[in-house]
């Protein structure tokens, strides 16, 4: 009787296990029964993949090929406005004031690096500690996502709006130098604030810190407090723990949030146009310059570098920080 018991097969609660396929083709079938075709899968991003990138990518590198004719292009097959884009008068010419000096389209790119750089920077400063205060001090996940979402707020109003915003605030009859003139730390207001390096550089850092904290947030909070409490319990100070676990183990937040911020201002052209009026030049208001002039092909071509500038841009910064080996 206790054999029976013992040998008897029970369904169980939901009936019983199915029986695996014993032969090659009964797998396969069963296999292709039960999945989806992988084609179906991938066709919806594929196509809009194509569609809205990489035509359009094969678009304006064919067009930097083509001739302007002062109110759109015409199809040719000419290097010119690449020779325009890197030739400088004089470049070769000892005693020039242009001896070796850069074209005015490659100095605009470095200026876009410069900024990106310094943003990138003042992002990481400003945004770390407000992830890390949210992902390591705050405990609670409902104070936790409240004060995200707080971060999160700018991001619900339009980015030309957040751009504007800034002159009321930076003007010389501005909040800032009112509160400035209120306090007798000035005598008059200033006109630094406003349509210059300083406005511009802060207007970009609040604009897109917020995308230097969401990454770094997700990467803090997925560190496991146990790691932390043993390296406390075997003597290790804040700055060891620091050092050795919890930055470390930020590093991929801190890239995405660098590659996200670094994208974006090199792209930028808006905030260049509305909070340092025009005064500084970059790329992108030399696209935008060129394009309001139908100046299309070379346009084109200062896209084309914009966009070879961004990918060897992100190349370093993943070559800094494996993201891979970190996840």
């Amino acid at each position: 009787m206790v054999d029976q018991v013992v040998n008897g097969h029970h369904g169980g609660l939901i009936g019983s296990q199915p029986t695996p396929p014993t032969t090659a083709g009964e797998a396969k079938q069963f296999r292709r029964e039960a999945g989806f075709p992988t084609g179906w899968l991938i066709a919806p991003a594929a196509i809009w993949l194509i569609v809205f990138l990489v035509i359009p990518l094969i678009s304006i590198v064919v067009f930097s090929f083509w001739t302007s004719s002062g109110y759109g292009m015409e199809p040719d097959l000419t290097l010119h406005h690449y020779g325009e884009y890197f030739h400088n008068q004089g470049f070769f010419i000892p005693g020039d004031d242009n001896f070796l000096r850069p074209s005015v389209f490659i100095r605009s790119l470095g200026s876009t690096f410069y900024f990106a750089l310094v943003v990138m920077v003042l992002c990481l400063v400003i945004g770390y500690p407000i992830a890390y205060f949210l992902a390591m001090q705050v405990k609670s996940f409902k104070w936790q996502l409240a004060l995200f979402l707080l971060c999160m707020v700018p991001f619900w109003t339009s980015y030309l709006i957040r751009a504007v915003a800034w002159i009321p605030m930076l003007g010389r009859r501005g909040l800032f130098n009112k509160m400035l003139m209120g306090l007798d730390i000035i005598d008059k207001p200033i006109g630094i604030l406003l349509y210059s390096e300083f406005g511009y550089t802060m207007a970009l850092v609040q604009l897109y810190v917020v995308l230097c904290v969401g990454p770094i947030f997700f990467s803090l909070a997925k560190i496991d407090q146990a790691i932390l409490e043993a390296a406390r319990d075997m003597g290790a100070s804040i700055f060891q723990i620091f050092r050795e676990i919890i930055g470390p183990l930020s590093l991929p937040g801190v890239a995405i949030g660098m590659i996200f911020i670094f994208v974006m201002i090199m792209g930028e052209f808006a905030t260049a146009v509305v909070v340092y009026g025009g005064k500084t030049s970059t790329t992108g208001t030399v696209i935008l310059n060129y394009y309001a002039i139908a100046n299309y092909p070379f346009a084109a071509v200062n896209a084309l570098m914009l966009m070879l500038s961004m990918m060897i841009g992100v190349v370093v910064i993943l070559k800094i920080v494996d993201i891979r080996k970190e996840l």
